[in-house]
């Protein structure tokens, strides 16, 4: 039931999938899917996240290809014109996340377990927010995705902050759906004045030395108290799973040491 030969062209679909115990769909991943570990070992490498190998996808003959973002839109439009059936999603917010995982379970066979999977999830989110009433103290966070321009997190990281027990302190940018137009400038974080810092630079390591001497960040509280965090990208901005199994516990790891 449901497609056969299965391409991921992002890490979430691959995690989902494999949770599902429908991983021998899988014909192909992304060359950044970090979970589950053995996919790495197990599945051939085809995209990255702009770009994909053409011919090595139309080679592995799969019915389906899977996506997420608009970014990816030239890459679903060269394997559309190549006759490839191309599903995208374009998730933001916590909840179309876990619609979207049901949707994966709904196409594969899988409904009952996904929505088994989900329920936890909710359950989950359910604790995190009865957790959050009784707390006096939630710190001020800048969670920044990338360094040059300065963007801050996507709506779903700044709704995985306020369930982790913090205050998203862009959060009036959170709606907004393009990376370039959460674009801020170092003054308004001086303004904002953090407790934490998190940084998550998608597709490279996170400079310290970039963050730590950032000249108008010197009098910024997470800067002058050191309390400078880096954030594994395949936990955080990933928009799957690995959000609630290891993205919200890591941050609440990190604010309950503020």
């Amino acid at each position: 039931m449901g497609p056969e030969r299965i391409i991921c062209l992002t890490e979430e679909p691959t995690e989902m999938l494999y949770l599902l115990g429908e991983e021998k769909r899988i014909v192909g991943i992304s060359v950044y899917t970090e979970r589950p570990a053995k996919a790495k070992e197990e599945k051939t490498k085809v995209s990255a996240f702009i770009s994909g190998n053409l011919k090595k996808i139309t080679a592995l003959e799969p019915d389906l290809v899977i996506g997420f973002s608009d970014i990816q839109s030239q890459l679903a439009k060269d394997l559309v014109e190549r006759g490839l059936n191309v599903l995208i999603f374009n998730q933001r917010s916590i909840s179309e996340i876990l619609s979207n995982m049901q949707m994966l379970g709904n196409l594969v066979g899988q409904a009952e377990k996904a929505k088994t999977l989900i329920e936890e999830w909710k359950n989950q989110i359910f604790l995190w927010k009865k957790e959050n009433e009784s707390k006096i103290h939630k710190p001020k966070v800048f969670f920044q995705e990338w360094d040059e321009p300065i963007i801050t997190g996507i709506q779903w990281v700044s709704e995985a902050i306020e369930l982790a027990g913090g205050i998203d302190t862009f959060s009036h940018l959170k709606d907004r759906k393009l990376a370039r137009d959460r674009i801020i400038v170092a003054d308004e974080v001086r303004e904002a004045n953090p407790d934490v810092y998190v940084g998550s630079w998608c597709g490279k390591a996170m400079d310290w030395d970039w963050v730590r001497n950032k000249p108008e960040w010197q009098n910024v509280t997470a800067i002058q108290k050191n309390k400078i965090f880096e954030m594994d990208p395949s936990i955080i901005l990933q928009p799957g799973p690995a959000l609630f199994l290891d993205g919200i516990p890591k941050l609440k790891e990190i604010f309950s040491s503020i």
